[in-house]
């Protein structure tokens, strides 16, 4: 898998990030949930991690995946 930046959230201390891969996928490197959030998410799976970023990160996405194109996703129902 190959990387390529996209870009970065940086304040003093912390710098989330944003790739694309060439596999079509994202690599993001964020924040850890608390306690209380990941209580929310449910059960991750081995293999699987579940972070925060900030929303400012997202401006990063391209066009077709950005924070515009993703207002236009419905919210998930109660235990989805």
């Amino acid at each position: 898998m190959r990387l390529r930046f996209l870009g970065k959230h940086s304040t003093p201390g912390n710098s989330p990030t944003l790739w694309s891969t060439d596999e079509n996928k994202f690599v993001i490197r964020g924040y850890v949930l608390e306690p209380d959030a990941i209580a929310q998410v449910g059960d991750v799976p081995p293999g699987e991690a579940v972070v925060w970023v900030p929303e400012e990160l997202m401006r990063y996405l391209p066009p077709e995946v950005g924070p515009d194109a993703s207002r236009h996703l419905e919210e998930p129902g109660p235990g989805a």
